[in-house]
């Protein structure tokens, strides 16, 4: 079991079907490797401003899914944006994209999961949409439902799960 209480791989063998299993596309680069909660979506490409302005919100122990288009022409998070993350209680951030400043994000008490890294900044121009579905990975992620991330994986429910049925 992982730290957070839950394993993606016990979570698969007790719900089965109940869960969605992301493609495995996702390094891990926060100082969190195992995190969960309600899902929160941003949509953008390349631009990092609505994300950004998130992130300044309280994150009760959510989780940011943003899909940047899977780009790998520039990072949409840095360490900067990291601990304000931390700072501001999000549990984790999983990116269809790239962040930078690996150095930075590593010691941070946030779950981060990327594509990879791009030291190219994003752009600032505020486009974009939030609390929107997203798909990526083979999954359409949709705001509030539960994603639940480990070394092992990234899964997706509905509705939380009991870490001791998958105990």
């Amino acid at each position: 079991m992982s730290a957070n209480g839950y394993a993606t791989t016990d979570l698969c063998d007790a719900y089965g079907d109940a869960v969605i299993v992301c493609e495995p596309l996702f390094r891990d680069f926060g100082g969190r490797h195992a995190f969960h909660g309600p899902i929160v979506t941003v949509r953008t490409f390349e631009d990092n401003t609505l994300f950004r302005h998130l992130l300044d919100t309280p994150g009760d122990g959510r989780v940011i899914v943003v899909d940047g288009g899977g780009s790998m022409r520039c990072a949409l998070m840095g360490g900067m944006l990291a601990r304000r993350a931390a700072d501001n209680g999000w549990a984790g951030i999983l990116i269809n994209g790239c962040v930078r400043d690996s150095a930075e994000i590593a010691p941070c008490a946030v779950g981060v999961k990327a594509l990879g890294l791009h030291p190219r900044r994003s752009n600032k121009d505020g486009v974009g949409a939030v609390d929107v579905p997203v798909k990526f990975a083979g999954v359409t992620f949709v705001p509030g439902m539960i994603v639940y991330a480990d070394r092992d994986g990234v899964v997706v429910s509905e509705r939380p799960l009991d870490p001791v049925a998958a105990g």
